[in-house]
């Protein structure tokens, strides 16, 4: 049996709960999740203005604390965005003394002409348009990477691995593969520690955390606690976290996370192999403690998913605060005479969203009825291809203050910022076309 830990749910997770997972009980595997889609766009731009830079630099940071603290424990993360082998180098220099395996092959930024010209159109998965038709606007393109190259990392018996953008689910596969010496044909076993995973990946969201059920009981939510699998060679697992720690892991709750991101139940489909979630069985075994078996799992497909981060446009969201009395209707107004002076300028845009929070911004026209809020908020946005436009806008939303409905506030920032539309393009491409590669580096 091995315990794997997740420490990080996301980039920007509670900065102690790595710290907590290697502090307040055994565990031999630390996994840390960093990139997001839009992530890896925002390093490529870091790595463009200095080629040293493009991967996450906390977790520099984090393993200068944690690294003494170590123990025999190891440490598995994609921190390494669009440039690992610099991240890597950061972490020798932060952590002297610690062997860091890196793992690479996942970006193909710099291959997308020729993939092109040889004929692999990376369609969109939602609407079938060729990558040629956004080509001059591509920010950043990475392949999914799955758990082998990274199991491949550990077998170098480093303590810190760091690929760029692997899967979620890897982080967790990958010590099962490396430990207990699944193959590729192993559908069962790689689908239960894909499974595993995915119940761990997003963090805290698995002990309580943004929890729907019964969440004014879940005790010690200021301490709670990260999960931790314990994994078994034969695929079945535990879902756990350290005794003593706030939160609660039950089959309630991890039922909610395993809908998660979820397309069709009995096609979870991964680098490593398609899981099947239905035949997953829970069974409360003890205080925060859900046992986990039954997983089936089938053949990996013969392509890998490639994500695109491209230039959408620009955006700009302004917000005012309206206070009783009729502080709908004020915010409406609002809203009205932003939209008349835009039209008057000739001012038009792919898009305006208006939104009134403490009215219906979450719950919409199944809202209950509030017909006269103390407050509320109104947020207006737009979205088009012209900064010059955007950046217009943003200065028709302040002088509502003085030449708007009454009672204005929360406008102490001024003028809402501009900011680049990042849009996501998915792909498919054979997998043939990834070729990893694992380096070691010593200090």
């Amino acid at each position: 049996m091995i315990r794997i830990a997740n420490g990080q749910g996301f980039w920007g997770d509670w900065l102690e709960a790595p710290v907590r997972q290697i502090e307040q009980g055994p565990i031999d595997y630390l996994g840390l999740d960093y990139l997001a889609e839009v992530t890896m766009s925002i390093l490529q731009k870091q790595k463009r203005a200095d080629p040293s830079q493009g991967y996450a630099r906390d977790f520099v940071t984090l393993m200068e604390r944690i690294g003494p603290r170590l123990g025999t424990a190891r440490v598995i993360a994609n921190a390494g965005g669009v440039n690992p082998r610099a991240c890597a180098e950061a972490v020798v220099r932060a952590a002297p003394g610690r062997k860091v395996a890196v793992v690479m092959g996942d970006d193909i930024y710099d291959r997308l002409d020729d993939m092109l010209a040889r004929g692999v159109e990376m369609r969109d998965l939602d609407t079938g348009e060729p990558l040629a038709s956004i080509r001059d606007r591509v920010l950043s393109a990475n392949a999914y990477l799955g758990a082998f190259p990274l199991a491949e990392a550990l077998g170098t018996a480093a303590q810190v691995v760091i690929a760029g953008r692997s899967t979620d689910t890897a982080l967790t596969l990958a010590p099962m593969v490396h430990e207990f010496g699944w193959g590729p044909q192993d559908w069962d076993r790689l689908a239960s520690g894909t499974i595993a995973g995915h119940i761990i990946e997003c963090g805290a969201q698995t002990t309580g955390g943004n929890c729907q059920v019964d969440w004014q009981s879940i005790p010690d939510l200021a301490g709670i606690g990260y999960p931790i699998v314990e994994a078994q060679e034969e695929g079945n697992f535990c879902v756990t976290k350290h005794e003593g720690t706030g939160g609660r892991i039950s089959a309630a709750v991890v039922k909610e996370q395993l809908l998660y991101e979820l397309g069709d139940p009995r096609q979870y489909i991964t680098p490593d192999c398609v899981a099947d979630f239905t035949t997953i069985r829970l069974r409360d075994a003890g205080p925060d403690r859900v046992e986990v078996s039954g997983i089936r799992g089938a053949p990996r497909t013969p392509y890998l998913k490639v994500s695109i981060a491209y230039s959408a446009g620009w955006k700009a969201v302004g917000t005012l605060v309206y206070s009783w009395p009729q502080a709908r209707q004020k915010a409406a107004a609002a809203d009205r005479i932003v939209r008349q002076r835009l039209e008057r300028i000739g001012l038009g845009f792919d898009e305006i969203h208006t939104e009134f929070l403490g009215v219906n911004a979450c719950h919409g026209p199944i809202a209950a009825a509030a017909p006269d809020p103390p407050e509320v908020q109104l947020r207006i946005g737009v979205r088009g291809p012209s900064r010059a436009a955007v950046d217009r806008f943003t200065r028709e939303v302040i002088p509502l203050v003085l030449n708007g409905p009454p009672t204005a506030t929360g406008f102490g920032e001024g003028k809402p910022a501009v900011h680049e539309v990042v849009a996501y393009w998915s792909a498919l491409i054979p997998r043939e076309e990834i070729t990893t590669k694992v380096e070691v580096l010593e200090g």
